[in-house]
């Protein structure tokens, strides 16, 4: 309907009952003798002149009643008010009397008549718009100031198809209470039995400062009943506009991973990275990637990307140029493959770093069970060659990304981890730069991990393939492994291995059955297959040796290990005679040499950390 037709509507409409009021209060007065009277019509008259011009000066018909509320109301009290005061001035100015009862009860029939049609017109038209649209079954937990926000907006909103039909919260003083109508039905703990009576076919979580132990705690509940489940986007994302309050994200494997995450020391990061140069190799991969994404954030002079794949390092640098649009920082690129020792040392002699942040490696386990040679290449020969270009180039602190599967390393993968281990540790007693290894377990969402893979068996409906029910590993969020790599970098002193406080492991079975439920399936639709152990998997991964254990933390939820001094002559020996082995033989030297380590290293030194 047009803004004039509607305007005319609601001025017929008001003016009749204005016209009903006013006569009625005559009845209901019992002073029959004034109708007709010259006083009675002028009146009249003046109390329409007056509504309709009070309505026009507070805008009131240029209100969305739709979406009526208290503030709407409040106009309508003003606008009846004022009109009411007007012609009992009028009155008193004309007949030198004011009709008090007959006004006030003229202002209280019109209150209810004008005020009940807006209101009953927006109730009818809610009505009929949630039975026509057939919106699903909504349950908000969280009646706090987001989750209002959204039951307001959803209420209202003719984009999304969920309709609100009850809170949940833990705070006993909004419970039994109505909010927008809808009840506060319950705790998180009445989810099961509350989705059944309201009939709930969808969950949204509203609760922005919630932590992610009672994240888990929630979710447990919700996936009981078996429906889809989302969370609120970031309140930040809120509050800039990036998306609106009722784009509901989906709950993720990172909500649930039950561990705060590391909280990093910005000073001490920025005295490091600020108006400095630093370099990150493997830039392109997901580790590097993030690391570039959180070094931007502190200000370097220049960052260089270094990779050995164009696509990647392109894609980044265009991701990272787009961010710092506003910044003096210089975004500088490499393509080169860490195995090419006079690249590395050209490079890095040309850029002079401050920092390295090395994360190029070779990490897929069978597939370096099956290709050693390459592991040896990559993830030793080039790991060596980044180092000794680093110490030439006066690097001032050079930061190795390793793996805690080079911890008594069953595979090849985690074998040639261990050896680069050696390598840069021994190097820092020999040089005036500072290097240090970082150690984490697998990491969420990574290039390559298990989630993009079992996301991609639930797509296609199962089944879901894992190795063994009973392997466990311990997980962190790439952001969470890049913020530790980065604070590594800050605290070393040389030689130490840092290791970040990654809680409880995690059953890879339970992962698994997280995931179906979050994709909103059941084990019943999605199968989950055991397909037995790969070679060179365990089934318990390990953070460190058992005589790495300390029980100091050097910064919150980050351990440190000190590094044995390591006899490199016999590593170099292994590297110049390694081409030589067929593939067999060469898997059980790299497993002899690491695992043999005692034989290998002159133990001055014990690795100190805590056993996570």
């Amino acid at each position: 309907m047009s803004y004039k037709k509607r305007t005319s509507l609601f001025i017929l409409m008001d003016s009749f009952f204005i016209l009903c009021a006013f006569f009625s209060s005559f009845i209901i007065i019992n002073e029959p003798s004034i109708y007709f009277s010259t006083n009675f019509w002028l009146s009249c008259f003046i109390i329409l002149l007056s509504y309709h011009f009070f309505s026009y000066f507070f805008r009131l018909n240029r209100r969305a009643w739709e979406f009526a509320s208290v503030g709407e109301l409040t106009m309508i009290l003003k606008t009846l008010t004022f009109s009411v005061i007007f012609i009992g001035f009028i009155q008193l100015m004309s007949f030198g009397y004011i009709q008090y009862r007959i006004l006030f009860v003229t202002w209280l029939l019109m209150v209810v008549s004008i005020g009940g049609s807006r209101f009953w017109g927006r109730m009818v038209k809610s009505k009929i718009k949630n039975y026509k649209d057939r919106r699903k079954r909504t349950l908000i937990i969280g009646a706090g100031s987001a989750g209002r926000m959204v039951a307001r907006q959803l209420l209202h909103s003719g984009d999304c198809d969920l309709l609100p039909v009850a809170f949940i919260d833990d705070d006993p003083s909004k419970q039994k209470l109505d909010i927008f109508s809808l009840p506060v039905a319950g705790g998180t703990n009445d989810i099961p039995e509350l989705a059944k009576k309201y009939e709930i076919q969808q969950i949204i979580i509203a609760i922005p400062s919630l932590d992610r132990y009672s994240l888990q705690k929630i979710y447990k509940a919700c996936s009981i009943v078996k429906v889809k489940t989302q969370i609120l986007p970031m309140i930040e994302d809120l509050l800039t506009g990036k998306v609106s309050v009722n784009h509901f994200r989906d709950v993720s494997v990172e909500d649930l991973l039950g561990r705060k995450p590391v909280e990093l020391d910005n000073t001490l990061i920025q005295d490091s990275i600020t108006n400095k140069v630093i370099l990150v190799t493997g830039a392109g991969g997901s580790i590097g990637s993030e690391i570039c994404r959180q070094i931007i954030n502190y200000t370097p002079q220049t960052l260089v990307l270094l990779g050995h794949g164009e696509n990647s390092i392109y894609h980044i640098e265009m991701e990272l140029k787009e961010r710092i649009k506003r910044t003096n920082i210089t975004i500088a690129t490499e393509i080169a493959d860490i195995q090419d020792a006079k690249k590395m040392q050209k490079i890095l002699s040309y850029w002079r770093p401050e920092v390295v942040y090395h994360a190029a490696a070779h990490k897929h386990v069978p597939l370096m069970e099956r290709n050693p040679e390459e592991a040896v290449k990559n993830n030793t020969i080039g790991s060596m060659n980044v180092a000794k270009a680093a110490k030439l180039a006066g690097v001032r602190t050079f930061v190795m990304i390793s793996t805690d599967k080079a911890v008594n390393p069953t595979s090849v993968m985690g074998a040639t981890k261990r050896l680069a281990e050696m390598i840069v540790q021994q190097m820092n007693s020999s040089s005036s730069t500072t290097f240090t290894v970082v150690r984490f377990g697998n990491v969420l969402g990574s290039n390559g991990s298990v989630i993009p893979l079992f996301k991609k068996q639930i797509e296609k409906g199962g089944p879901v393939t894992v190795t063994h029910p009973e392997m466990v590993r311990y997980f962190m969020t790439i952001p969470e492994a890049s913020r530790l790599v980065i604070q590594a970098g800050c605290l070393a002193d040389g030689g130490e291995t840092f290791v970040l406080d990654m809680g409880k492991p995690v059953k890879i079975v339970d992962l698994a059955k997280n995931l179906i439920s979050l994709s909103g399936n059941s084990l019943h639709d999605i199968k989950i297959n055991f397909t037995g152990i790969r070679p060179g998997e365990k089934l318990y991964e390990e953070l460190l040796n058992k005589d790495e254990i300390h029980e100091k933390q050097i910064f919150p939820k980050i351990y440190l290990g000190r590094s044995s001094e390591i006899d490199l002559k016999v590593i170099e020996e292994f590297i110049a005679s390694f081409e030589k082995y067929d593939k067999e033989t060469l898997r059980q030297e790299l497993l002899l040499l690491t695992n043999g380590s005692q034989e290998v290293a002159k133990k001055s030194g014990e690795i100190v950390s805590v056993e996570a």
